[in-house]
């Protein structure tokens, strides 16, 4: 039987040491003096300045980010996204956590300080607030062609392989539905 996501990363922490010659804890003091925002410029900065392979640079990554929100649970990330000139975009995000609980119960909303990260057995999506008019849905749809709306994620996300633009509810339409049933069946 295949190793939980969770045990996967249990065991990367507790062979860390041995595989890259420090412990997470070394490696998150690198990343708090190294000040960096992004998931991807973290990963890169401990790829090429410190040798780490991608698995141990993503995870790594993955814990600085979770402890640069410090004591924030999942609740204040989400209201931090949509305070202010945001709010207004909040009805969209509704409509579509509303529309992703109809698939099932193994969904996983993973609020971060920018976005939300829709996970199942893996991501397959998430929700930013991207200006103060349009949130962006990211998902990932390997191998389905970019057509009209739902278009290549480019420099948006380098963790989706599209992007859709939602200024209103209703532009979580039918269309969007099925691309969101898309992703999550492939997760």
């Amino acid at each position: 039987m295949a190793a939980s996501p969770e045990q996967a990363m249990a065991s990367m922490i507790a062979n860390m040491k041995a595989n890259t010659g420090k412990s997470l804890d070394e490696w998150l003091k690198i990343t708090a003096k190294a000040k960096l925002a992004k998931h991807g410029e973290i990963v890169k900065m401990l790829k090429a300045d410190h040798g780490l392979g991608h698995g141990f640079a993503n995870l790594v990554a993955h814990k600085t980010l979770a402890s640069d929100a410090g004591s924030q649970d999942g609740d204040d990330l989400l209201a931090a996204q949509y305070a202010g000139p945001k709010a207004a975009l909040k009805p969209i995000y509704e409509k579509l956590a509303a529309t992703l609980k109809g698939f099932g119960k193994d969904i996983e909303f993973a609020p971060k300080k920018t976005y939300v990260s829709l996970r199942r057995s893996k991501q397959f999506g998430l929700i930013q607030p991207s200006t103060a008019t349009r949130l962006d849905l990211g998902l990932n749809l390997k191998g389905v062609a970019p057509k009209g709306r739902l278009e290549a994620s480019g420099s948006f996300n380098a963790m989706c392989s599209h992007r859709v633009r939602l200024e209103k509810p209703a532009d979580v339409d039918a269309e969007v539905k099925a691309w969101l049933k898309q992703a999550y069946d492939a997760a």
